[in-house]
């Protein structure tokens, strides 16, 4: 249990740097992977819906 929490602290504190060191990357990097994240999701849905179309 204690080496989740160090982990979560890790990654807190990592992004906690690069948001005063660098804004605007990890902005830009924060909407990369929002699009990127969203990107999957429709393709999954879209995959979905044809699997289930082709079985009806």
């Amino acid at each position: 249990m204690n080496a989740k929490k160090l982990i979560v602290v890790a990654i807190v504190v990592f992004l906690g740097f690069w948001m005063f060191t660098d804004p605007s990357g990890l902005a830009d990097t924060a909407k990369e992977a929002g699009a990127g994240g969203w990107s999957l999701t429709t393709q999954l849905f879209t995959g979905l819906i044809d699997f289930i179309g082709e079985m009806g």
